[in-house]
Formats: structure tokens, sequence, C-alpha cells
């Protein structure tokens, strides 16, 4: 008889050229070996050079998936996204308030090429209702600073402004480096100790999705029964690879490639 594999809901907005939100996710989940189920809180229309417009959906039908999800099937871990609206941000904080799994927030304000992707109220909503759910929080800088209130310009400023986000309720703080010059490296703060992941650049300009694909695979590894720290280090080794095997796509920012593993294994 099959065994059923961990199951992992993605609770976000759909990017109809499949390199982030929605899309991102379920091909993440599907390449780490977890089952990958999805919330829709919003529509976006958007291609490789950018986001043309989204759309929310009603909070009814974003509580009805999540009813619908919730009320029958076990889950091991929950990724969030776009949540688009501080009314979309308060009917899943209700929801999930109540759930028992590892919840990864992913703090989404802006598309990779610099487009909103939030209503006004919404990040204030995501601060005060999202992160004291959080098992991880994944901000990159900007959304650090959105977050805080705090330019960063180096590590000192990563982990001030995750000391300040730890504060926000969070269990732990993964402020992503990868905007900053030269080598990334990115934090994980516990709010006793800070956790520095180092990596190599890796010349590519495809890098859409990047920040659905860690989120998505810290749930994953989460939902496999790892500790955070070394959910975060399998998580950045798989975007690692995605990254390398980003393809060119349209006329602008091509996007990762979530089945690197598949190809190299093939």
């Amino acid at each position: 008889m099959a065994v059923t594999p961990p199951c992992v809901l993605a609770v976000a907005g759909s990017d109809s050229a499949g390199g982030a939100g929605i899309q991102a996710d379920l091909k993440t989940m599907l390449a780490l070996g977890v089952h990958g189920m999805s919330v829709v809180c919003a529509v976006t229309a958007q291609n490789s050079v950018g986001v043309q417009g989204y759309w929310e959906l009603p909070p009814e039908a974003v509580a009805a998936q999540l009813g619908s999800v919730l009320g029958d099937i076990p889950v091991q871990a929950i990724k969030t996204g776009m949540l688009a609206s501080a009314a979309i941000v308060e009917t899943v904080a209700g929801v999930l308030s109540a759930a028992a799994a590892p919840v990864v927030v992913d703090p989404v304000a802006v598309s990779k090429h610099g487009d909103s992707l939030l209503s006004p109220g919404a990040l204030d909503a995501v601060k005060a209702r999202m992160l004291p759910l959080a098992t991880v929080v994944t901000p990159n800088l900007l959304e650090a600073e959105l977050l805080t209130g705090i330019e960063i310009s180096d590590e000192a400023g990563m982990l001030k402004a995750a000391e300040v986000i730890a504060s926000l309720g969070p269990q732990w703080v993964l402020v992503k480096g990868g905007h900053l010059p030269g080598n990334p490296v990115d934090l994980l703060y516990d709010g006793r100790r800070a956790i520095r992941f180092p990596g190599q650049r890796i010349a590519s300009r495809h890098t859409h999705g990047t920040g659905c694909t860690l989120a998505s695979a810290i749930a994953s590894y989460l939902a496999q029964g790892a500790e955070v720290p070394a959910a975060v280090e399998s998580a950045r080794t798989y975007v690692a690879g995605a990254i390398a095997g980003g393809f060119p796509l349209g006329a602008g920012i091509g996007p990762v490639d979530h089945a690197w593993r598949i190809r190299v294994s093939g």
C-alpha cells in the first residue's frame, strides 16, 4: 500500500508566469518529496518583466479553501507568502492560530521587479498577526527594513533587524542577505543566538522565485522532521542549485530551476 508523504500547505498568490508564488511553492514541494497543497489569496498578471496587476480573492474564499484543506487533511507544515490585504491576513491568521504544524512566513511585500504586492495596511497586519504565529519568518533585506524601519547595509544591520523582528513574536528569524554586495550571508536568529550561513555568489540574473522557493523548501524539510537550523541549511543548498540552474524566459528575469535535481540525476 502506498505511503502518504508529509503534507505541506502553501497560502500565497498565484504567479501566471510560473516562477514564483503558489507555482514555485508546489514545484519546490514536489522536488523535495512532500505533497503540496494550496490556498490562493490573490491572482497576479505577471511575466518575466514585471507585475502588470493583481486581484485579491474575497476573504471568504480564502477562508473556505483553508477550511476545506485543514478540515480533511493533516498537514505537517504551512508556508505563507503573498497575503495581499489586511483582511486576508486577518482571515489566515485567525485560522492558523489554531494550527499545530510549524508555520513558515515569507513576508512578501514587493516582487523581484519592485512591484508592490500588498495593499495599504497589509504589512502592519502581517507584523501584528502573522509574525507571532511564525516558526520561521524569512524576510529579505527590503522586507526586513520595512518591518523594522532599520536601514541595512551590512551584517551588523541584519542582526539588529533580526533582533527587532524577533521581538514581534516569531520563534526564528532568517534575514536573507543576498542583496548586499559580495558573497551572500544569511542570518538565522532565535532571540539568543545568531547562526551565519555564508554562501557563494552565483552569477545568474535568472533568480525569479528565490524567496518563495526558499520558504517552501524550509517548510518541506520541517514537515519531514528537521529542526529549524538544519531545515534552513538544507533549503539553502536546494535553492543554490536552483539559482545555478536558472534559465532565460521571456524578455526579462527568468526563474530558478525547481527541477534541477531531477535534471542532474537524470
